[in-house]
């Protein structure tokens, strides 16, 4: 991952997202559900605060995301509820990644998720109950799948390279395919495809007009990335059980 960090670095990936590259837009109308979000417009006072704290505050978390990822989650217990995911992510150390994930990248898009991202040898040393809480990349990254819009193919190649053999955990918050208009409910698991077949193409077809990419030209330059053997116990829901959280009520402990 280090040749990863030298590719794509903060200042190039920074200048890349403003002025695209290789003639592609790295802000794109990549779909996402756009419902109304509930709630008053914003106010001028709101903005101006919003304004003043842009100009007085910095932001070392939010600035170290410098990669962008767009791709596909799907709900761990219902893969016919596929979420097109936009990631802003971070190297934490050279095994493990941290991304926020949103419905768009445009101004206005909301926060829906989270994920964490792991090399291979991170994902062996878990528990075994933990693993399965876990999706591999493998699919996504070489099948052309997941994209870094406005990236120069070739860099782009070089980071799914290296993201080939990483795991992630992801958590969506907020329900927005359904039409949710605030983040209701709990969080829920959600899983990566790992077939061609699994998500609908006219989705895929769909993002990559917004985007300006095709898959199938993006699988083909990833050629020659091994598609690595998934470790054991990542993708538990393809044995058609998989983990998934609810809501419980409990008693308060130390309440004072």
């Amino acid at each position: 991952m280090q040749r990863l960090r030298s590719l794509v670095n903060r200042r190039t990936l920074g200048t890349t997202l403003l002025s695209g590259a290789a003639g592609g837009l790295a802000v794109c109308a990549c779909g996402g559900a756009h419902a109304q979000t509930a709630g008053a417009p914003q106010s001028l006072r709101s903005r101006a605060l919003e304004g003043g704290a842009a100009l007085m505050q910095s932001k070392p978390p939010l600035d170290a995301m410098d990669m962008y990822l767009n791709g596909f989650h799907f709900y761990a217990d219902d893969m016919g509820r596929p979420v097109e995911a936009h990631h802003f992510c971070t190297h934490l150390n050279e095994d493990v990644h941290q991304c926020v994930i949103f419905d768009g990248n445009a101004a206005g898009s909301r926060l829906i998720g989270i994920e964490y991202i792991v090399s291979e040898r991170l994902f062996r040393q878990l528990p075994d109950d933990e693993k399965p809480l876990w999706h591999s990349h493998h699919y996504e990254t070489t099948s052309g799948q997941l994209i870094m819009p406005g990236i120069p193919e070739r860099v782009e190649t070089a980071a799914m390279r290296d993201l080939a053999t990483t795991y992630g955990k992801t958590w969506h918050t907020w329900q927005v395919d359904r039409g949710d208009n605030l983040p209701l409910g709990i969080p829920r698991l959600m899983m990566g495809f790992t077939a061609d077949g699994q998500l609908d193409p006219a989705r895929i077809a769909a993002r990559d007009q917004a985007a300006g990419v095709s898959m199938a030209t993006k699988r083909q330059a990833r050629a020659d990335i091994p598609v690595p053997q998934v470790a054991e116990g990542a993708n538990a829901w393809q044995a058609g059980r998989t983990p998934q959280i609810s809501l419980e009520t409990v008693a308060v402990r130390g309440l004072r």
